[in-house]
């Protein structure tokens, strides 16, 4: 296995896993001491409600789990949201991003070697699935297909979860007003180099995904990082108004070659025309946007930090380039001699 000289990062993201901790961080130990020159391990806990918060608190004071940064949650919010905590507050040169409950740590060597070939974006797609129910996989893969149409990318094969950025996408990432919905995204349509691999890891425990949850987050990571539905209003818009033009000319033309048509229907039909469905159509699309800006500017953060600790022994205070600078003994000043009085 290649030796990296590099600091790295890598972000956890846990919820109720009190009697998987332990094991999670030594098996990241034990991968990462003998992978980068240093490294930083951050686990952020999304609102556990068992002792996950306790067991690790007890963990990072023990020497066998050094450089572990804990940032636990307030309250739960999303898998990107919660990524984002930790991405945001990593200080390695790259930072790695995985869920030790379906991602395997033992594939980031060949996911580093990518970067040193110059990919600063690394995606690794694991082949091996947990089984959901058939009401979530189609509605997934629809969404799927929805969002290539949109924006030309497909968010499973081209843009997992678990992935290596460097310093300088994560920097990227920050200039966007909502880094922790434009974060899923942004690493592989920035056009950064990057690198989609693949492996096969059985997930260490399933992961039933609720739908209505699913979709609440598909259609706000739709709605929040490409323009296309407001592209679609355009298009909705467009139409409406070539409807109402060949209407009112159907209309115009009845009128000139009929003559038994009905008093006042031709001017009826010339004010209120098919253009209300479509002008309906519009209104509520223009309105679902209204809502998601009101939203995003009323809101507070999206997520909390409520409380913060981190190992007792960090290894990278060692390898600072410092020098204590000792100030010189100061001598002190002969006294000035008196002259003679004449």
């Amino acid at each position: 296995m290649n030796f990296y000289p590099i600091f790295l990062s890598v972000v956890y993201v846990l919820r109720n896993q009190e009697e998987r901790i332990e094991s999670f961080l030594a098996s990241a130990t034990a991968q990462l001491r003998s992978l980068v020159c240093d490294y930083e391990l951050i686990i952020v806990d999304n609102a556990s409600t068992d002792g996950s918060l306790a067991r690790l608190r007890q963990l990072v004071t023990q020497d066998s789990n050094p450089n572990v940064q804990v940032y636990s949650l307030i309250k739960e919010v999303d898998a990107d949201t919660a990524s984002w905590v930790g991405l945001e507050n990593a200080l390695g040169d790259y930072v790695a991003v995985l869920d030790p409950l379906k991602d395997d740590i033992s594939f980031l060597p060949q996911m580093l070697a990518q970067t040193s070939n110059g990919a600063e974006v690394v995606f690794a797609k694991n082949v091996e699935k947990t089984p959901q129910s058939i009401a979530y996989t189609v509605a997934y893969h629809a969404f799927l297909q929805l969002y290539k149409l949109f924006s030309g990318i497909h968010l499973e094969k081209e843009a997992p979860q678990y992935r290596v950025l460097s310093k300088r996408v994560i920097n990227f990432i920050l200039q966007h007003p909502q880094p922790a919905l434009t974060y899923r995204h942004l690493p592989a349509t920035g056009g950064f180099e990057r690198a989609n691999l693949e492996y096969r890891s059985r997930p260490q425990t399933p992961q039933v995904k609720k739908l209505g949850e699913s979709i609440h987050r598909g259609l706000r990571l739709l709605v929040s990082t490409t323009q296309a539905p407001l592209r679609a209003v355009t298009f909705l818009c467009l139409f409406g108004a070539a409807a109402n033009l060949v209407y009112s000319l159907y209309v115009v033309a009845i009128g000139i070659f009929k003559t038994n048509v009905a008093p006042g229907w031709i001017s009826l039909s010339l004010q209120q025309s098919g253009m209300f469905f479509l002008l309906s159509l519009v209104l509520l699309v223009l309105g679902e946007y209204i809502v998601h800006v009101v939203k995003a500017s009323t809101d507070g953060p999206l997520y909390h930090v409520v409380q913060e600790f981190t190992s007792t022994h960090m290894t990278r205070q060692n390898k600072l380039n410092l020098e204590e600078v000792v100030p010189a003994a100061r001598t002190p000043r002969a006294a000035p001699q008196s002259e003679p009085v004449a």
